[in-house]
């Protein structure tokens, strides 16, 4: 039977060479009770002061844990990276790029619930999980998940930011259809790309793309061809000033 995992990880930053100390994840299956694993592990790496003070993660507390690849989470994740499991994750480039800098890489679908949430909730001023979780009301079921799971539950922890994850996912699957569908649905807009509504950065920086197609159409033209000739361009960026400027 396929399942569905809702993983979260704490790193020690957010830079080129950072890694991760905390893993977990909730493993969901139909009509099955929730599981889950959550293990700290001791990274090549200190821990930045600016993660530390989002996760709360020390060093004293990692000095003794395994490296990431010997930590239990992790060998119970391995046992789940098969292709007819499906992984679900907030923001997944940054766990994704985190896990294969453990060596990890997942072989089955992915749902990003992130890129979901822009698509059904556009007009939301933030699509992070915290904030999520609040303006949706997830925070008022955590305490009936996490005592099907037997674990405390913190903002920011991996194990709580899942417990998060798992209520937003429902949340999404009502919104789409709550059966097969659903999931199809929201595997299908990971995929596809976002039409942006402002951009963050550069001289019209909080400005809306149809304002700027208006008053510097050129600005737009260079911005797409200077983010086309990049390794890793940005997809929903390009996907945006193409169609503005349709």
């Amino acid at each position: 039977m396929a399942a569905f995992v809702l993983l979260d990880t704490e790193t020690t930053g957010g830079g080129l060479n950072d890694r991760v100390c905390q893993l977990a994840f909730i493993t969901a299956r139909a009509k099955e009770p929730l599981t889950f694993a959550n293990s700290l592990c001791k990274p090549p790496v200190a821990i930045d002061f600016g993660a530390m003070a989002i996760h709360h993660i020390t060093e004293e507390a990692i000095a003794d844990k395994p490296p990431f690849a010997e930590c239990e989470a992790a060998i119970a994740l391995n046992e789940l990276n098969r292709e007819e499991n499906v992984l679900i994750i907030q923001n997944a480039p940054f766990d994704l790029e985190m896990l294969r800098r453990e060596g990890f890489a997942w072989k089955g679908a992915l749902i990003d619930t992130l890129r979901v949430s822009r698509h059904l909730m556009p007009d939301l001023p933030s699509h992070s999980l915290q904030y999520l979780r609040y303006a949706l009301g997830l925070y008022r079921d955590e305490a009936q998940i996490a005592a099907k799971l037997g674990e405390a539950i913190r903002a920011h922890d991996a194990i709580g930011d899942c417990v998060v994850l798992y209520l937003l996912t429902q949340y999404l699957l009502i919104k789409t259809g709550k059966n097969k569908d659903g999931v199809t649905t929201l595997l299908e807009l990971t995929k596809k790309p976002i039409e942006m509504k402002i951009i963050r950065f550069g001289k019209y920086r909080d400005k809306s793309f149809e304002e700027i197609a208006k008053i510097d159409p050129k600005y737009l033209e260079w911005l797409h061809n200077s983010e086309m000739q990049k390794d890793s361009p940005d997809s929903d960026l390009i996907y945006t000033i193409e169609r503005v400027l349709e």
